[in-house]
């Protein structure tokens, strides 16, 4: 479980196919490598992953995971290249701070880019969604991005857009995001189960 409160922005500094479509990826950050179970989840761009492996080299630590094939083709995983960057957020720990939203780390889908407008040092972004989830996207709901937990602005359709601070966009992808760009969609939790309990009311039991 996460909060989509990035901690850190990491780097791909290798990616090693394997077997029956397995992707190990390497990625640098900032986090000890010595605090970091084997075993342990990481949100990756908002996907959770397992970690595989830690290490350091240069200077530098990192950690390693695997991408499944179902991942790679559902999610903006299977783009990532060396130099990429993507948003890092360690599991949460029982008493740590929620300053985002429950987040789960599983992706529902991918939100186009169609729009950006930079305001007074932040950004306006505007963003297509899939059809089939679009419902779920409400005015003042969340939504996490690329593990970015965020506000909806407005929604129109299956476009939908958020505002992002100054901070955000200092310590996160979001500051390089433009239109045609592909971010991890992540619906929020509770709308999830209230369109699931709309559709199967205890009267229909």
């Amino acid at each position: 479980m996460f909060t989509g409160i990035v901690s850190d922005m990491g780097e791909v500094i290798a990616v090693e196919p394997r077997a029956q479509g397995l992707v190990r990826l390497k990625i640098a950050s900032r986090f000890d490598p010595e605090s970091i179970a084997l075993g342990a989840s990481i949100a990756c761009s908002g996907i959770c992953l397992t970690v595989v492996a830690t290490g350091s080299a240069g200077g530098r630590g990192w950690f390693a995971v695997e991408a499944a094939a179902e991942t790679l083709r559902v999610t903006s995983a299977g783009t990532w290249s060396h130099a990429s960057r993507i948003n890092l957020e360690r599991s949460l720990k029982v008493g740590d701070e929620l300053g985002g939203h429950f987040v789960s780390g599983h992706i529902d889908g991918i939100a186009e880019v169609v729009g950006r407008a930079d305001v007074a040092e932040m950004a306006d972004i505007r963003l297509r969604a899939p059809a089939a989830l679009a419902r779920f996207i409400a005015p003042k709901g969340s939504v996490a991005l690329d593990g970015v937990s965020l506000t909806v602005n407005d929604v129109g359709g299956a476009e939908f857009s958020v505002l992002i601070i100054p901070h955000t966009l200092a310590v996160t992808t979001m500051g390089a995001a433009r239109a045609g760009d592909r971010l991890n969609l992540e619906i929020d939790t509770m709308a999830r189960y209230a369109a699931r309990l709309l559709e199967f009311p205890p009267s229909a039991r």
